[in-house]
């Protein structure tokens, strides 16, 4: 079965059960082999989490109108996208480690520019090191493999979003 010809549904709903099942190795990563996320790592599930959303509202919804699966396909892609920008510093940052391990400025300096609300959606509870590389597989960082996936599902949101479908109207009868 390709699934470059599935139905707009079930295209949607592999992208959606993609994400969940990176999200959920996010999770097995940091709480059963110990490993702490830092701020990069939460911003890059939040972009996974938001792509998969997305697409999953467009499964359940399954507009019949091209317009509404390019916006869709358009949503996706963004969200991707951001995540592969996150992603793509993340590595770059790994790859070029600062001379003063960070990711940012100081929980304090950051309590005096901004709300405390701020300040949580920023950290949201990382204390891993940004340029620290905890993880490896087939000689790539666990940022690289996510830069991997976020342009692939960005391509795969453009792919849903953009291809031409055959009518699903019925023949009239007597035809």
């Amino acid at each position: 079965m390709n699934p470059f010809r599935w139905p707009f549904r079930a295209q949607c709903l592999l992208a959606a059960a993609v994400c969940a099942g990176l999200l959920g190795y996010a999770f097995y990563v940091q709480f059963e082999l110990g490993l702490e996320p830092c701020p990069f790592c939460i911003f890059q599930r939040l972009a996974f989490a938001a792509t998969g959303l997305i697409f999953l509202l467009a499964a359940l919804h399954g507009p019949r109108s091209p317009v509404m699966r390019k916006i869709y396909g358009m949503l996706a892609f963004l969200a991707a996208a951001i995540g592969a920008g996150y992603a793509a510093r993340h590595s770059w940052l790994q790859l070029f480690p600062p001379e003063i391990s960070t990711c940012g400025a100081s929980v304090d300096f950051m309590l005096e520019s901004q709300s405390w609300l701020g300040v949580a959606g920023k950290v949201l509870m990382a204390k891993g090191d940004c340029s620290t590389i905890d993880w490896q597989f087939l000689g790539l960082t666990m940022p690289m493999w996510c830069l991997i996936w976020f342009v692939a599902l960005a391509l795969w949101a453009l792919w849903v979003g953009f291809s031409k479908r055959k009518s699903n109207q019925l023949p009239a009868p007597g035809r």
